[in-house]
């Protein structure tokens, strides 16, 4: 192989593997974004699925009829889990919290038994919650649901301010991502531009044209989003590691699907912006090809 041969392969490799670097690290930035999305998703949906509701029951209710009751509510839709606190475990609560026994004050247990039900994620909002009450109030055993709204109020309201600031940002990002890939091809494109002009003056159509060029950045998106999952990978196996578990906000195949939108967005990207560099070089008279 000659020199001039050598240099020109090294030439291309570099230009290669310096716009696949490059549309990599764009890629990771989006990647990020779509995780911050899904871990905000999963965030709202467990803080909601945390919060208790305590079903309250009436003094002289049997343990038979307890257990129907709670076997009814795990039955219903709304209800994720349950889990019985019987007066006396609801007294040993109160004395951890108040440092004394309530019983010696006022000479009777205050507590009564009751069923801590949890809520699916979808049905803790207010109008479902009403609608949750009201079900649960139709048996006569139930004496009071207890709740704490304004807490509801506080998660839903703020969790929906950063869902949407979220969105905007992700929209931002994609649309600088869009730019910085577009640049990235149109200078490797660049320095075919000649190449392109005589293909079309020999009677090449455009679409024979675009074909090789969309054909080579779709196979440098799909490398581009490999590395960029491998670096988000291993971004997300650190974090979890060293300082909190993101399992309960985001689950495997969340992580999958957004590993599997990176690649697409690679090649979706790859290809539209191909496309537009190459008719770009395509509408270009002989002249205007040397001020490019």
């Amino acid at each position: 192989m000659s020199n001039k041969k050598k240099v020109s392969v090294f030439r291309f490799l570099n230009a290669k593997i310096t716009s696949t670097i490059s549309i990599s690290l764009v890629l990771v930035l989006l990647g990020l974004t779509l995780i911050i999305l899904f871990m905000g998703n999963g965030l709202s949906q467990y803080m909601k699925e945390s919060m208790s509701f305590n079903v309250m029951l009436s003094s002289d209710v049997s343990d038979a009829t307890i257990t129907a009751l709670r076997k009814n509510l795990d039955a219903q839709p709304f209800v994720k889990s349950s889990r019985f606190i019987s007066k006396q475990e609801a007294k040993d609560q109160l004395i951890k919290d108040l440092g004394e026994d309530p019983e010696e004050l006022l000479g009777y247990n205050p507590a009564q038994d009751c069923i801590e039900i949890f809520l699916h994620a979808e049905y803790a909002n207010n109008d479902s919650i009403l609608m949750v009450n009201r079900i649960i109030r139709q048996d006569n055993n139930v004496t009071d649901i207890l709740y704490q709204q304004e807490a509801i109020d506080l998660i839903n309201n703020n969790l929906s301010k950063v869902m949407r600031i979220l969105l905007i940002l992700a929209a931002i990002l994609l649309f600088i991502s869009f730019a910085l890939i577009r640049n990235t091809i149109r200078l490797s494109i660049y320095s075919k531009r000649f190449l392109i002009h005589t293909m079309k003056l020999v009677g090449a159509t455009s679409a024979f044209i675009r074909k090789p060029f969309v054909v080579q950045n779709v196979y440098t998106g799909i490398v581009a989003g490999i590395i960029a999952n491998s670096i988000l990978w291993l971004m997300i196996t650190y974090f979890s590691r060293e300082y909190i578990q993101i399992e309960p906000f985001i689950s495997a195949i969340d992580l999958w699907i957004i590993y599997g939108i990176v690649i697409l967005l690679g090649i979706l990207i790859s290809t539209l912006t191909t496309t537009f560099a190459v008719n770009r070089y395509l509408k270009m008279q002989t002249d205007q090809l040397y001020y490019a």
